[in-house]
């Protein structure tokens, strides 16, 4: 696993070489442009409103990034970016199901797609295959207050 780190580190700087030499822009895909005085403010959820909605998908994964062992009947999910316990309220906009759903996994790597869900929480929400959804985040599980 190291040496694949090690290719593709080695890879992006030669990208990011050419890119400079060549004098091409380089900017994250969300930037905005800002003045030198105007002060970095910390990202919230309507920032990325259009990233809580998108495609979900089925996934099979025997182990998740949590630890844990894949149940298929679980109600649990994978996202990219909501931390590991995260609570979910999963809308399918086809039929207007919704199920609410645990962050134990990471993924999908998929351009468009927002989450993958467990067998289980696809066949109680009617996703067979991929679906038009909406994410709401209700909290973390098991926290205290």
């Amino acid at each position: 696993m190291t040496h694949r780190r090690t290719i593709k580190a080695a890879a992006l700087t030669a990208a990011l070489a050419c890119a400079l030499a060549t004098g091409v822009a380089v900017t994250p895909s969300l930037a905005r442009p800002h003045s030198a005085n105007e002060v970095f403010a910390r990202a919230t959820k309507a920032d990325f409103g259009s990233a809580l909605s998108g495609v979900a998908s089925v996934y099979h994964d025997r182990m998740t990034a949590s630890g844990e062992h894949m149940n298929p009947n679980a109600m649990t999910a994978a996202h990219k970016t909501l931390p590991l316990g995260s609570i979910v309220t999963v809308r399918n906009h086809r039929n207007g199901r919704s199920i609410t759903v645990r962050i134990n996994d990471r993924g999908p790597y998929v351009r468009g797609r927002v989450i993958d869900l467990s067998p289980g929480a696809a066949r109680v929400l009617g996703v067979d295959g991929l679906a038009p959804v909406s994410l709401s985040v209700a909290g973390r599980a098991g926290r205290r207050v």
